[in-house]
């Protein structure tokens, strides 16, 4: 009897970005004034190539929590928001399974003009729910981000830490498969950076795939069970978060 070798199951990847390059064109002659835009008019303005991100391979299996750290200018932020498709690889392709859900940017998709409540709703429907979805989840938005008295305020008359709260609030709401999130837990009151933060343990329990960028590496050793290190645009180490910690704490100390 012939017996069959099982076998082994592929992990299930929630994002994979493969020889992905990332190159932008910085004007050196950039005109500020009428007169210099004038004399620019019938010339090329100067301008350079930046590599940003140059052959960036990476596997996140689904719940895996994973932090990006590094440099200023190393190439996190770019990395995230091109697994968000804001903005596109010149080369190299990247996949990503599952509903998607990011934190770039403070207040990103928040009209100024319109109050905290209509802004909930703008914002959820841009990570792709229903009317009828976020009626059901309005009210735990609301409570999370601890803005009640202020929901029907227009956001700009909103600090710094209260968009914060509103863009996490419906971040987290979502019920997405994928959370990105950059630096803008740094944003805010001790309290609520804590109360974040037990969320994004609380959506780590639940299996949900993270990939937090930040300069907090005390963060990065409580959440993070892997750490990838850029370093001018390349991966420089890609591991174990307490190994890759200590390398760069050390490289940069």
């Amino acid at each position: 009897m012939r017996l069959r070798m099982k076998e082994e199951k592929e992990p299930e990847y929630n994002i994979i970005v493969d020889d992905v390059y990332k190159t932008f064109n910085v004007y050196l002659d950039k005109a500020n004034t009428i007169k210099e835009k004038l004399l620019f008019l019938f010339s090329r303005n100067r301008k350079e190539k930046r590599e940003v991100l140059k052959g960036i391979n990476v596997k996140i299996k689904k719940g895996e929590v994973v932090a990006l750290i590094g440099t200023n200018g190393s190439g996190k932020s770019t990395l995230l928001k091109l697994l968000t498709k804001i903005i596109y690889p010149n080369k190299g392709k990247i996949e990503t399974e599952g509903k998607l859900t990011s934190l770039l940017e403070l207040g990103a998709g928040f009209h100024p003009d319109f109050s905290g409540r209509e802004n909930i709703y703008f914002n959820a429907s841009i990570f792709g729910l229903t009317r009828k979805e976020i009626d059901e989840r309005l009210e735990d938005i609301i409570e999370f981000s601890e803005l009640r008295d202020y929901i029907d305020n227009p956001v700009r008359t909103y600090s710094s830490g209260m968009y914060m709260r509103l863009a996490f609030s419906v971040a987290i709401n979502v019920d997405a498969d994928i959370l990105l999130i950059d630096e803008i837990l740094s944003v805010g009151d001790e309290h609520f950076q804590n109360k974040c933060f037990d969320k994004m343990l609380e959506l780590k329990e639940q299996g949900k795939t993270m990939v937090f960028v930040t300069h907090s590496m005390g963060s990065v050793r409580k959440l993070c069970d892997r750490t990838i290190w850029l370093c001018e645009g390349k991966i420089k180490m890609d591991g174990n978060t307490n190994e890759v910690v200590d390398e760069y704490i050390k490289a940069t100390s």
